[in-house]
C-alpha cells in the first residue's frame, strides 16, 4: 500500500487513560508513511497530499477487536474478505481472530506447523484491516509446538475452550472426538488445560511476559445436565431456555477451576473471555482477590452489553455463552463503570441464515451458535457508554489501548506520534436504526436488527489510508498479518 501523507484537521482527538480528553478539543493529526507524526492545533497543512476535515466530530484510535472468529462457518477466504469489511465499517482497524483445529474453520486436524501457513495463505491479500491470530493448542503436539509458533508465525496468544470436553459447540454432543479431531489415545479434559498452562508458561519463562492464555469458561457437566432438564421440562423456549441450559453459574465454576490451575502452574497472564453474567464477572473478581499473583483480564462483548434474551431479535441471538437476562447486562454495565472490565469485543462469527437455523426455526437447540458485530462494537459502545457516563477516554482504553497493549500490538491503540495512523471518525450526535441489509457482513440477520443507535462512525482510516467513508468501504484489501514479539 503505497504511503502518502495525510492530514486531519479539526478532530477532537479522544486519548486512552487521558480524562482531559473527556470533552476534547478540536486538533489536526498529521501522519506521515501511515504513522502519526503530530497531533497539535493549527498544523501546517503545506507539503501534505491529502487534507481531511473531521468537521469536529470524535476521532478515536483505530478499535483493536481481540475476539473474532473468521472462517469459522464460511470458507476463510471468504470470510475474511466479507468480515474485514464488516470490521472496517465499524472502525475496527485490527481484529485478532481465533483459530483451531477440528472441525469448522478449515475442517482438519493435524501439526500447526502444517495448519498456520493454510491460513496465512487464505488470508493474505483479503483484508480490509489488520488482523493476528490467537491459537488454541489441542493436542499434546500443539503444546510442543507453542515455542516454534511464536518464533516462526508471531502468535503470543493461546486459548482453552473448557468446554468442548464433554458438550458441543452448540449443544449436547456425544462424538467429541470426531470433533475435536484430536487422536484417540488423548483427553481434551481438565489435565491437558493443566498441561497447556504449564506450556504456556515454559514459553512465558523463555521469551517473555506478553505471551498469554485466554479461557472460554463453562462447564461441560453443568450444561450437559441443564440442557436435558430444561428440554424435559419444556416451560422455557427461545433464548431464555439457552441461557437456562447454559446457566451463570457454569461460567463462575469454569473461572474458579481455571484460576486455581493458573495458580498451580504458575501462569500469571490469564484472560477470561466474554463474561455474560453477574456471576461470572463475580467469580472472576472473588479469583483475582485469591491470587493476585495473577495477572487476570476481564473481558465483555457488545453483544452482552446491548442486548438480552428478550430484546435480541430472534434465535439469531444464540451465542456462547448465552444472552442473558436484562439484570444480568445491568450488571456488566456498573462493572464496567467500577473499571473491573479490561476490554469490550464483538466476538464476531459470521454464521449465514442457511447455516444458522435448523430445519425448526423455532428450536433454539437445533441453531448454530455466534453471529456478527464488529459494524456495530465502537458505535454501541460510544452511544451507550455515553448515556451511562462512560468517559470517551475509557472508551478509547476498552476498545484500542488495553487490547493493544495485552497482546503486544505495539503500533496500535492511541492517537499519538509513533503509532498507526488507525483513526476513526463518530458522530456522537447521529442517530441510527440497525438493519442487517445495512451491513458490509454476509450475515443477512443480525440479533441487533431494529436496536437504535446513538453514535455512528463516519469515516476510519488504516494506517493513513481511507477504508471506509460516505457509508461505503473505499478501496482494495490491504490489511496486514501482525506478528507479534513476546516482549
Amino acid at each position: 500500500m503505497a504511503a502518502t501523507d495525510l492530514l486531519i484537521r479539526n478532530a477532537r482527538v479522544v486519548r486512552p487513560g487521558d480524562p482531559s480528553t473527556d470533552q476534547p478539543e478540536p486538533v489536526d493529526i498529521a501522519v506521515s508513511g501511515g504513522v502519526i507524526s503530530r497531533v497539535g492545533p493549527d498544523l501546517s497543512g503545506a507539503g501534505f497530499d491529502r487534507v481531511v476535515d473531521a468537521q469536529g466530530l470524535l476521532a478515536f484510535p483505530g478499535v483493536v477487536d481481540a475476539h473474532q472468529h473468521w472462517g469459522i462457518y464460511q470458507e476463510l477466504s471468504a470470510d475474511t474478505e466479507s468480515e474485514s469489511r464488516a470490521c472496517a465499517q465499524g472502525g475496527v482497524t485490527t481484529a485478532i481472530t481465533y483459530m483451531r483445529t477440528g472441525r469448522y474453520y478449515l475442517n482438519r486436524g493435524g501439526a500447526y506447523r502444517d495448519f498456520v501457513p493454510e491460513v496465512l495463505d487464505r488470508m493474505s491479500g483479503r483484508a480490509f484491516v489488520d488482523h493476528a491470530l490467537h491459537l488454541a493448542p489441542m493436542t499434546a503436539e500443539h503444546i510442543a509446538e507453542i515455542p516454534s509458533l511464536i518464533e516462526d508465525f508471531g502468535v503470543t496468544s493461546f486459548k482453552i475452550f473448557m468446554f468442548y470436553g464433554g458438550h458441543g459447540l452448540h449443544g449436547r454432543s456425544a462424538d467429541q472426538a470426531d470433533f475435536l479431531m484430536i487422536p484417540p489415545t488423548e483427553r481434551y479434559d481438565l489435565a491437558h488445560f493443566e498441561f497447556v498452562m504449564r506450556g504456556i508458561q515454559s514459553a512465558r519463562a523463555r521469551f517473555g511476559n506478553r505471551v498469554s492464555l485466554s479461557l472460554h469458561c463453562e462447564t461441560a457437566e453443568i450444561m450437559t445436565a441443564y440442557t436435558e432438564m430444561v428440554e424435559r421440562e419444556g416451560a422455557l423456549t427461545g433464548l431464555r431456555a439457552y441461557s437456562a441450559s447454559r446457566p451463570p453459574h457454569s461460567e463462575g465454576l469454569a473461572i474458579s477451576m481455571a484460576s486455581y490451575l493458573a495458580h498451580e502452574t504458575g501462569l500469571a497472564n490469564i484472560n477470561l473471555l466474554h463474561l455474560s453474567s453477574a456471576k461470572a464477572v463475580e467469580a472472576a473478581l472473588i479469583m483475582a482477590g485469591a491470587f493476585p499473583h495473577v495477572d487476570f483480564r476481564r473481558e465483555v462483548t457488545i453483544g452482552h452489553l446491548l442486548a438480552d434474551v428478550d430484546t435480541a431479535h430472534g434465535l439469531g441471538g444464540k451465542v456462547n455463552p448465552p444472552l442473558r437476562e436484562r439484570a444480568d447486562v445491568e450488571a456488566l454495565w456498573r462493572h464496567l463503570l467500577a473499571g473491573e472490565i479490561d476490554w469490550v469485543v464483538s466476538d464476531h462469527a459470521c454464521c449465514r441464515d442457511e447455516q444458522k437455523f435448523g430445519v425448526d426455526r423455532d428450536d433454539i437447540f437445533a441453531a448454530k451458535s455466534g453471529f456478527g458485530g464488529a459494524e456495530y462494537l465502537l458505535p454501541g459502545l460510544v452511544g451507550e457508554g455515553m448515556k451511562r457516563g462512560v468517559p470517551l477516554s475509557r472508551i478509547a482504553e476498552l476498545t484500542s489501548w488495553n487490547p493493544a497493549q495485552r497482546y503486544g500490538l505495539t503500533g496500535k491503540g492511541s492517537i499519538a506520534p509513533g503509532f498507526d495512523a488507525d483513526i476513526v471518525l463518530v458522530d456522537p450526535t447521529a442517530e441510527w436504526t440497525v438493519r442487517a441489509a445495512d451491513s458490509e457482513s454476509a450475515q443477512e440477520y443480525t440479533p441487533f436488527e431494529g436496536f437504535s443507535m446513538n453514535a455512528r462512525v463516519t469515516e476510519v482510516f488504516l494506517r493513513g489510508q481511507h477504508i471506509y467513508r460516505d457509508g461505503k468501504v473505499q478501496g482494495d484489501p490491504h490489511g496486514r498479518y501482525l506478528r507479534r514479539t513476546p516482549a
